[in-house]
């Protein structure tokens, strides 16, 4: 009796939840309120959906660009968006903006100055709470910053980077405190989240996910040496249950990547969702997708909280494997796993002759995850559809350098997927498939359009009933971020990021930009304008020095190191060990300073073409002199 109550409960909370979302965005397709983004997947429980239905099915095709703020010259551009108030915040792996949310007027910028080299330049976002920004860095430091001013409240070293240890993923905010969690898998860190006081930066508590000693699922490492350096980093973001006061955290691949057999056993808790007390960090349960993983088919992405048809509170969780899963969030059981790329798993673990491997490691459910569609009653998802053949090699673990052991080589063809699942029975509704990887965030509406892009540049707008494409917009560069809605002064804005140098884009790299765009015809205030003029942030890259090609000037390998990293680290490794690409190291033995410039200028199809859209010759000129000498 107890438990049909229960049930009963369950289905009227959800029936009540689904109806308040619906009612919703009537009203807003009438008199459209105010309506802001405040984290990076909009809400807690990480469904990133907008109940704003000014954009329509029948009119997106009339949505015009409003403004562009260029953020850098090139570069990761892979931040979520928050707007909160008219203000959009974001970063770059440095740099925190403030923007005007209509006309991508800048407000402030803090530039933060590494105090120790960094790891990786990479960062995804800002949490806000209490009128302050929270953010990691490429160097093991978390940040806070007066979201008025863009002064530093506070700084804290949270992170060793000589350990490879880094912090890109947008911290969670609950209750007076900042939960986040280490990057560096692949550097062979040894996992951790933690918990800050937002006032003051000090630690509340940490829990390992990768356990020792008489820690939980210690046991499931043979090798206990190997938990030392056993990987688990955290990469993108995470997921909140308000009223359990739970924390779900995404877990990142073991170290090192391509040899299984160094780490003999299930390795928890990598390729997992660990689920954790937010008060305390103690471990209430998790999920592991992947065991004793040799395929780099880490958990990078938020899971998204949903209840079901029947009422029950459920988890979807998008995976590198391809597949999304749905996890009873009570019982702990897996309802589906459904495939949503191109799957293709070898029979054995990698060695040296290679493995051929679908998705590969680049591939899959990246590090935006699932949304939920309140109008369609539907999971929607981005995908990467890239194989790739995976070699084992050598461990040699060395603190704070790639920890990989082997190297893999990409497939010549690569696209996207955006699919549509029945949230009970996982079945897919509907599939649209990109030319290029879908890692942007997914935004489905009350209007009945999802929102997303690919990292060929295009913006891309689907009917959510069907997937059919009823908008495709080239942005000028890659799609790596946020996608975001919102409303202010009687109207639905979409914003984006455009722009961004991985070892996923390999087409229109692009300027990172912030771009707005809205319907022409609801936009009084600028219906007969020009459009809004551009406005130029100071760039990071010098400026073009007259005609002169990049082998007649003399490079600055100090300026180049900087670009290096920005552009070509992902591939190459920040110190030049080798990762997808290619070691640099003693580089000037084997090719002379115009044969590296020449290398950049003209590069083979395994590189991206960063000259001269991305870097310009005296760029060009610079990060040869760094790469010289390494």
């Amino acid at each position: 009796m107890a438990a049909r109550a229960r049930s009963a409960s369950r289905f009227i909370g959800s029936w009540l939840l689904n109806s308040v979302f619906a009612l919703a965005g009537n009203a807003y397709a009438g008199a459209l309120h105010n309506t802001d983004w405040p984290a990076y997947n909009n809400t807690a429980n990480g469904q990133r959906y907008s109940p704003l239905a000014q954009i329509t099915t029948e009119n997106v095709i009339g949505l015009k660009e409003v403004c562009r703020l260029k953020i850098d010259d090139s570069g990761t551009f892979q931040a979520g968006l928050v707007e909160i108030g008219g203000v959009i915040y974001l970063t770059n792996s440095h740099d925190t903006l403030a923007v005007d949310a209509t006309t991508c007027a800048a407000q402030w910028r803090h530039e933060y100055q590494p105090e120790q080299e960094d790891v990786f330049q990479i960062n995804r976002g800002v949490a806000v709470a209490n009128g302050k920004l929270f953010r990691g860095t490429p160097d093991g430091r978390l940040l806070a910053i007066d979201a008025s001013t863009g002064k530093t409240r506070w700084q804290e070293q949270i992170g060793d980077p000589m350990q490879g240890e880094f912090f890109s993923s947008v911290p969670a905010v609950w209750q007076g405190s900042l939960i986040l969690g280490a990057a560096g898998s692949d550097w062979g860190i040894r996992g951790r989240i933690m918990a800050f006081d937002q006032d003051t930066g000090r630690e509340l508590w940490r829990f390992y996910t990768i356990p020792r000693d008489q820690e939980t699922g210690a046991d499931t490492w043979a090798n206990r040496k190997s938990a030392r350096y056993g990987g688990g980093g955290t990469w993108s973001t995470y997921t909140l249950d308000m009223a359990a006061g739970e924390v779900f955290v995404p877990v990142g691949n073991p170290a090192p990547d391509f040899v299984p057999s160094h780490r003999p056993g299930q390795n928890l808790f990598t390729n997992s969702v660990v689920v954790l007390n937010a008060r305390t960090g103690a471990l209430k349960w998790w999920h592991q997708m992947a065991p004793n993983d040799g395929l780099d088919l880490d958990v990078g992405a938020a899971p998204m909280l949903y209840w079901n048809s029947k009422g029950d509170p459920m988890v979807a969780i998008g995976s590198k494997d391809g597949y999304v899963y749905s996890v009873n969030r009570e019982t702990h059981r897996r309802a589906f796993a459904t495939a949503v790329t191109t799957i293709r798993k070898p029979t054995h673990a990698p060695d040296a002759a290679g493995v051929h491997s679908c998705p590969g490691p680049v591939g899959g459910v990246e590090w935006n995850g699932p949304a939920y569609d309140h109008k369609t009653q539907q999971i929607v998802i981005g995908a990467v559809d890239w194989c790739a053949l995976i070699k084992s090699g050598n461990v040699d673990f060395r603190p704070g350098q790639l920890l990989i052991g082997g190297m893999w080589v990409w497939d010549e063809q690569r696209s996207g997927w955006v699919s549509a699942l029945d949230p009970d029975s996982g079945k897919v509704r509907w599939q649209y498939h990109a030319d290029a990887p879908v890692v942007a965030g997914v935004t489905p509406t009350a209007g009945g359009v999802t929102f997303t892009g690919d990292m060929a540049g295009n913006l891309l707008a689907l009917d959510s009933s069907n997937g059919k494409l009823l908008l495709n917009t080239a942005t000028g560069g890659a799609l790596a971020g946020g996608v975001i809605s919102y409303a202010r002064g009687g109207r639905q804005y979409v914003a984006i990021t455009s722009g961004n140098v991985s070892r996923l884009s390999f087409g229109e790299n692009g300027k990172p930009s912030l771009v707005i765009y809205a319907l022409a015809e609801n936009a009084a205030a600028v219906a007969d304008a020009e459009p809004l003029a551009t406005q130029d942030t100071p760039a990071t890259a010098p400026p073009a020095t007259g005609a002169a090609p990049p082998a007649q000037l003399l490079g600055d390998a100090l300026r180049g190191g900087d670009i290096y990293q920005k552009n070509c680290a992902a591939c190459h490794g920040g110190r030049g060990e080798g990762a997808v690409g290619p070691a640099l190291r003693g580089l000037h033995a084997r090719r002379s300073l115009a044969a590296i410039v020449e290398w950049i200028v003209k590069p083979s199809n395994k590189m991206p073409q960063l000259y001269p859209a991305t870097l310009n010759a005296q760029a060009v000129a610079d990060v040869a002199a760094f790469a010289h000498g390494l």
